[in-house]
């Protein structure tokens, strides 16, 4: 089954909130190493090495002021300042190797972050290439892909830089605490307090931020549709006709304003709750530091003490706040990576045969079976299909007539096993596509969709997209040139084949729809398939592109079996066989002159566009090409 995209009903307990984020940052983590092994191994070694080096320049300090007490008032000499002069020597090593380690823990860093993002967008674009196509008709879908796509890359990329202060903060907190339990066994308890409330907030803060964010993912949605709106050339022209610019423009502001209050008002909330614990750490700091200088008064401490101490604890305190917002930060990215792993975890509805599954024949010697089948789409109450019957014999050219809603591009997509049937069957020569492993039974299928895409680049790589896994040639794609009517079209273009087509790139040509169109037909003809599916092939092609198209499409068929979507009865009337679909059901089936003859839906549509292309209506229907209308 489809995993559900949308957040469980039931809020978990706090125990099983800490270990679902304990398992999230666990899955990070792997994915880092996945990822980037060696250069986590760099990174992990350079942050042990830094993590131990405020410490000793605390240590060191000590080592300095002692050693300059001592020689205030005796004099300069070499065995005077020569306790100075070492480690004060080792001093300045340490701060030279703190830029060389930072230098380089930077370097390693942004090798990582590149490789984890690159590896996490490469997780989500093999997921979305694996997930049923009806996901994708699912808002649930479009939410959880755009918290996973935005959040994957910067979010492990923030658990990268948390885990790296989380290690370098410890060790350092490690060897300061050291430092500090010489002169109290409570001082590192006394450090851990008088920073805790940090966490509390960085915590809630996350917690109130991932909220915020996960309710407005839809608003965030919206806000990006707006922008690409207003600013890509496919609605250009409409929204200068129409005026519609100020209207989005309004409604892109209006949802930004919102969400800009939104975030302002979490950051103001956080940053009252930080100047409270502020004042809360320096009040303790106070009293501690107070209870050292006493110490120094009644002689129980050196001046080297007091500046070790404060350099320590000052050190220490900010390492704890940097250590403890690292945590919150941590908890935050874990709840928002959820989706990530949320969208990762989503299986296929539509299952695989895995064991022993049916090679589908490379020629068909019977054809397609369609029996039976119901079938409605994810979410809807509706039938599509209601108990479908028809056969597309072997060899043939099928065409599939009907008004709008009668299920035709419902039925192709099942011919394609992008959905299985609620019920009934759909058959290869006999056998169940449900038997046939999908990937296998693509190859033995070519399509054309009704919304074809229009890939940037040259013509032919477009064209060569149909089948990239075979061995291409300029013959071959002259050869689907023709067939989809558009050799006439690559011939007049500026470099032929090589010329680019889209706009979007430096030196692209813009094409008309129809010659997007036929450009589209190549490609499906360019993989020699036994089964062509047609989804209204000749939709933005005039009369007489149209009557030359369908004459290369009948030779182009001979000995392949063809499935035409169409509205226009001059592509249905050149076929073998017509299905009329009707509300999800065969409502009459014939050749044309069958039809014609039975007086039915497809009569009397062809009589109706017959007289309207004669001029006996106000329209200017093109009487060589009526369309198939509901009557």
């Amino acid at each position: 089954m489809t995993a559900d995209p949308r957040p469980a009903a039931q809020t978990p307990g706090v125990l099983e909130d800490v270990r679902e984020r304990t398992r999230n940052l666990v899955r990070v983590l792997r994915l880092v190493w996945d990822a980037s092994r060696n250069w986590t191994i760099a990174w992990a070694a350079l942050l042990l090495i830094q993590g131990t080096l405020p410490a000793a320049a605390a240590y060191l300090t000590k080592l300095v002021v002692d050693g300059v007490a001592k020689i205030v008032g005796v004099g300069f000499s070499w065995e005077h300042l020569s306790p100075v002069i070492v480690p004060a020597s080792l001093m300045v090593g340490i701060m030279l190797l703190r830029e060389i380690l930072g230098g380089a823990i930077n370097y390693v860093r942004l090798a990582q972050s590149e490789l984890v993002q690159d590896h996490a967008k490469m997780l989500i674009h093999e997921k979305s290439g694996s997930v049923d196509l009806e996901y994708f008709e699912t808002p649930e879908y479009h939410d959880e892909m755009a918290r996973a796509s935005q959040q994957a890359q910067t979010r492990s990329t923030s658990v990268l830089q948390g885990v790296g202060a989380l290690v370098q903060n410890t060790v350092t907190l490690l060897a300061i605490a050291g430092l500090l339990v010489t002169y109290s066994l409570w001082l590192p308890l006394a450090l851990l307090l008088s920073t805790f409330p940090a966490l509390l907030i960085a915590v809630e803060h996350q917690r109130r931020q991932h909220t915020w964010w996960k309710e407005t993912t839809e608003k965030r949605r919206w806000i990006d549709y707006y922008d690409l709106v207003l600013t890509i050339r496919q609605f250009a022209a409409e929204l200068r006709i129409f005026e519609l610019n100020a209207h989005f423009q309004k409604a892109y502001r209006t949802l930004r304003e919102e969400l800009r209050k939104g975030q302002l008002d979490l950051l103001r909330r956080q940053s009252t709750a930080q100047l409270t614990a502020s004042l809360f750490g320096f009040v303790f700091t106070g009293g501690v530091m107070g209870w050292m200088l006493w110490r120094l008064m009644n002689g129980s401490a050196s001046l080297g003490d007091v500046a070790l101490f404060y350099t320590a604890f000052s050190q220490g305190q900010g390492l704890m706040r940097t250590l403890l917002s690292s945590v919150g930060q941590l908890y935050g990215d874990a709840l928002f990576l959820r989706h990530l792993f949320n969208f990762l975890a989503v299986e296929p509805r539509m299952q695989e045969t895995l064991e022993a599954p049916v090679e589908p024949p490379q020629r068909l010697a019977r054809g397609l079976e369609v029996r039976g089948v119901e079938f409605r789409y994810p979410g809807s109450q509706q039938l599509a299909l209601k108990g479908l019957d028809l056969d597309v014999p072997a060899g043939r050219i099928v065409a599939i007539v009907g008004p709008n809603g009668a299920g035709k591009s419902t039925l192709l997509k099942l011919l394609c096993r992008f959905y299985d049937p609620e019920r009934g069957s759909v058959r290869m020569d006999g056998i169940d596509l449900r038997s046939m492993r999908s990937d296998q039974l693509w190859r033995r299928i070519t399509v054309l969709f009704q919304d074809f895409v229009n890939y940037a680049g040259t013509v032919a790589e477009s064209i060569t997209m149909g089948d990239l896994f075979s061995t291409h040639s300029r013959e071959r794609i002259e050869k689907a040139a023709r067939a989809g009517g558009a050799l006439d079209v690559v011939q007049r273009l500026p470099d032929g084949f090589e010329t680019i087509i889209g706009k979007q790139f430096t030196g692209g040509l813009d094409l008309s729809s129809g010659q997007f169109q036929r450009v589209a037909l190549a490609r499906t003809f360019y993989r020699e398939a036994p089964i062509v599916i047609l989804d209204e092939p000749t939709s933005y092609m005039d009369s007489w592109a149209e009557a030359e198209w369908i004459d290369n499409f009948c030779r182009a068929m001979r000995g392949r079996t063809a499935v035409i979507v169409t509205h226009r009865f001059t592509t249905a009337m050149r076929a073998d066989l017509i299905y009329v679909l009707n509300e999800g059901r065969v409502a009459e089936q014939g050749t044309h002159a069958e039809l014609l003859a039975q007086g039915g839906l497809y009569a009397r549509s062809w009589r109706l566009q017959s007289r309207e292309g004669h001029g006996e209506s106000d329209g200017d229907t093109d009487p060589s090409s009526p369309s198939l209308v509901a009557v």
